[in-house]
């Protein structure tokens, strides 16, 4: 009896390590506290009560680095970071205590007032009060432009598409106080992607927005500006308020699509697909040039969701829509 055939296993991927190496050697990383690179950071950690442990290079980019233990009230989250969920934040304490070690040091940065942030670690120091801690371990870094790199530094709690646009547009309020007339361009490693701006100023004014539905569609036409940063977030502020025009069209649909017998949970999904204006347009890899200017998306989308037809929706296009949202 032939045996039955199985399906070959897919081989998992290997990381293909650099050719050449970098970074430091061992004896170039450890330095003193007293090292001109860290002695303003020692001095700070000791006025506000702390202790300096250790420095070191950064093995990579030979940047310096401070260890110390800091007194819990001596550091503060940046204050454009997403909202603390005091859920996740008593599952963290409840972790903490069970292993009965506070073993990931926050990283810390001076801010422009002089005070001590942390722009990655807010649900670490809200566990570390509800264990009522004295002292938190931290790394202390002079570079005070890690406090604007939030998206890559935080991975404690991953980001939903609100928190990253929120905290964007906190980081770009800011930004623009005290580096407004540089162009929006040229803090695109800050904000990761330009529709998170766009987003960022829509949940301001509607929490509830469901972003998710509109993602496609600004991924296509979205693009940082050249313009400077005070000049880019007013005209933002127009994009804005236009996508929510055309969300409040979109929802009048879907209550006219409820009334007519439909109650697939892709509703919103299925109608902002149906008036994308780029919907079709397949996005090339390096192609940084939009099928169209969002302004003109924009208008072309709400023209679209004045002119749907109810009448021309079925079940069909609608199970269409459900398949792709669970491929997603």
């Amino acid at each position: 009896m032939a045996k039955a055939k199985t399906a070959p296993q897919r081989k998992r991927a290997s990381l293909a390590p650099r050719r050449e190496s970098r970074g430091l050697d061992a004896a170039q990383v450890a330095i003193a506290i007293d090292d001109p690179q860290v002695s303003a950071l020692t001095t700070l950690v000791r006025a506000a009560g702390g202790a300096a442990i250790g420095a070191y290079r950064e093995p990579l980019s030979g940047r310096p680095l401070l260890l110390a233990s800091l007194p819990f009230a001596a550091v503060q989250p940046t204050p454009f970071q997403r909202d603390l969920s005091p859920t996740h934040a008593r599952r963290l304490a409840g972790a903490i205590e069970q292993t009965a070690a506070f073993l990931d040091p926050l990283i810390v940065v001076r801010g422009e007032d002089g005070r001590l942030w942390t722009p990655n670690g807010r649900h670490r120091l809200a566990a570390a009060k509800v264990l009522g801690l004295k002292q938190v371990t931290a790394l202390i870094s002079p570079d005070e432009s890690l406090a604007y790199r939030i998206l890559a530094l935080n991975t404690e709690k991953a980001h939903n598409l609100k928190d990253r646009s929120l905290e964007v547009m906190r980081m770009a309020r800011s930004l623009v106080k005290r580096r407004g007339r540089e162009s929006e361009q040229s803090f695109r490693a800050e904000f990761e992607a330009p529709e998170l701006l766009t987003l960022g100023l829509v949940y301001e004014r509607a929490p509830r927005f469901a972003g998710g539905a509109y993602g496609a569609f600004l991924k296509k036409v979205d693009r940082f500006s050249e313009r400077s940063l005070a000049a880019s977030l007013k005209q933002r502020e127009g994009y804005a308020a236009r996508l929510l025009e055309i969300d409040a069209r979109v929802k009048t649909l879907i209550v006219g699509l409820q009334a007519r017998g439909f109650k697939s949970p892709y509703l919103r999904n299925y109608v902002v697909a149906r008036i994308n204006p780029v919907r079709f347009h397949k996005v090339k890899k390096g192609d940084s040039a939009p099928p169209m200017p969002l302004p003109q998306a924009l208008v072309r989308m709400a023209a679209a969701a004045r002119a749907f037809n109810l009448g021309s929706v079925s079940n069909a296009d609608l199970a269409w829509v459900a398949v792709g949202a669970a491929a997603e």
